[in-house]
């Protein structure tokens, strides 16, 4: 399945003809749920959004979904509240006088703080220090008491639960709990409620599996006709993996750009229900996902955060790679909490995503007339970004740009005429070393002897920078170096390090010690292309 379609994989399971045999009332006493969120204050039932000016996207009925939570702006923007106030409600009064703690990085912890509001009860949230400060703020302005420790949500976890033994409160996890699957499953009633004719799917963003294990629980016990697809960022697909090999899976690296969904492994109660009751999974690109940020903002002036638009990137590529027409699919716009420094990247992904814009370079010799030349091959397409240095050394130029397109056709042209005409020319759309890193720099390549390049997940936090120079520097000369905020809690940095083949071992133990998640792009034919002198 091509990247030109967004749609990385389809994992297709038979229903079981058990299905009657699920414990549903066990786990999913859902009247009871709709019941208990009811009488949480300024809780009403949402309502799915029409289709109109989404039928541009894909040629079925595309409707939105949008929770409580998400309706109100006085309320946390995600459907986590469901999971978490269900779970709460549950607690017994001594319990609640107890109080309850949780470890979270956004959403969740929004949820678990303004259900203790309603519910009277003192609440203790841990976050990672490198959480952005609108997330942790809003959090305290929920009345919760907010610990900011660890680098990671593991470590923020670890501490949460070691606290909680230590305190006698109550962990209230983010999704794989019975009560909590059952909250989120309250969507799904919700959908059934108010779609009484035919339905084909239901498109739902995964990242624990919480959110997809309930509303696939609910839907396939009233409507067992109707698909309940998964969709998940393509850097960060641990329900896909574990549907496919049987068993969960856990990821050594997760792609933080949709973080409301990156979770290393699912959990164990929400992959027994998938594995149970999920039709497929759709994986899609990140260029994807801010396409359909950006479609959503267009429609509707709403802007989703990057998980939130996950289930409209899916349910379009669903639609187009199969050729669906003339039915009905339901997506889940599961949360708005954008952080504003990430819109930057959006917007420069958005057109990507939508095939609306492609990142080019061409090589252009040096030699006087060969600017002009190019400039006349591009012809009538809008350039959107350019940037050339000379270089004296160097028998061909290197031009990086991009160009507004509307058709492929119409791009596939313009690089035959420039290859026609003895300019080589390479498409970096698709390439994300190129997106994120390479397209930044204009200094031209370089014979740099024995460099290895890395790109670094650093925490965005002070000091992280001088902890990856003290493990690496003077001991090795760093020859290049390029980052970039990108609103996330980590930063993706690209590194460029001479280590001789001799002491390649002693490198590689030094970054296994420093604790950053790390990757190499030293094959990335990108990166020899634009960066690397041919002759080395």
């Amino acid at each position: 399945m091509a990247g030109g379609d967004r749609i990385y994989g389809v994992f297709d399971h038979q229903l079981p003809a058990a299905l009657k045999k699920l414990p549903f009332d066990k786990h999913l006493s859902l009247q009871n749920v709709r019941k208990v969120i009811s009488e949480a204050d300024g809780y009403q039932p949402h309502l799915i959004a029409p289709e109109q000016g989404y039928r541009r996207l894909i040629d079925s009925s595309l409707h939105y979904f949008r929770g409580p939570a998400e309706a109100s702006v006085d309320a946390v923007f995600s459907f986590k509240l469901r999971g978490a106030y269900n779970m709460m409600a549950k607690l017994s009064r001594e319990q609640l006088e107890r109080g309850v703690i949780c470890s979270s990085a956004g959403n969740h912890a929004q949820g678990v703080a303004l259900s203790a509001q309603r519910l009277g009860c003192d609440a203790v949230i841990v976050m990672p220090v490198t959480t952005p400060e609108i997330k942790w703020r809003s959090v305290e302005r929920l009345g919760a008491t907010v610990v900011l420790k660890g680098d990671s949500y593991d470590e923020a976890q670890s501490y949460a639960k070691q606290r909680c033994e230590q305190e006698g409160r109550t962990f209230i996890p983010p999704f794989d709990h019975p009560d909590v699957i059952s909250g989120q499953g309250t969507i799904g009633m919700e959908i059934v409620r108010q779609l009484q004719g035919p339905l084909h799917a239901i498109f739902v963003p995964v990242g624990g599996g919480g959110l997809i294990a309930g509303i696939a629980a609910y839907v396939k016990r009233v409507r067992p006709e109707v698909k309940i697809i998964g969709v998940e960022p393509s850097d960060a697909n641990a329900m896909a993996l574990s549907l496919c090999h049987g068993q969960r899976v856990m990821l050594e690296q997760v792609g933080g750009f949709a973080d409301g969904v990156a979770v290393k492994v699912v959990g164990e109660e929400t992959f027994r229900l998938c594995r149970e009751l999920v039709d497929g999974i759709v994986l899609v690109s990140r260029d994807a996902i801010c396409a359909s940020i950006k479609d959503m903002f267009e429609e509707k002036r709403s802007i989703l955060e990057p998980a939130g638009a996950l289930a409209l990137a899916g349910a379009e590529a669903y639609c187009k790679y199969y050729g669906l027409k003339g039915e009905n699919v339901v997506a889940i716009t599961s949360g708005a909490n954008m952080n504003f420094d990430r819109l930057r990247l959006v917007t420069e992904l958005a057109d990507v995503g939508r095939k609306r814009e492609a990142v080019l370079a061409t090589f252009l010799p040096e030699e006087q007339g060969s600017f002009k030349k190019f400039a006349e091959l591009v012809g009538r397409m809008n350039i959107t970004e350019f940037k050339y240095r000379y270089d004296c050394n160097a028998k061909d130029a290197l031009v990086l740009y991009s160009v507004g397109i509307y058709t492929d056709d119409e791009l596939k042209a313009m690089v035959e005429r420039m290859e026609s005409s003895k300019l080589r020319t390479v498409d970096l759309t698709d390439n994300d070393l190129a997106k994120d890193h390479l397209r930044y720099f204009i200094g031209g390549r370089s014979e740099v002897t024995d460099e290895l390049v890395y790109r670094f997940i650093f925490p965005e936090r002070p000091g992280a920078l001088m902890k990856f120079l003290d493990a690496f520097s003077p001991r090795w000369n760093i020859s290049l170096f390029h980052y970039r905020a990108q609103g996330e809690t980590g930063a993706n940095v690209l590194v460029g390090i001479q280590v001789p083949p001799e002491e390649f071992d002693e490198f590689k133990s030094r970054a296994d010690n420093l604790g950053y998640e790390y990757m190499s792009e030293q094959n990335n034919e990108i990166y020899r292309l634009l960066l690397r002198d041919p002759k080395i």
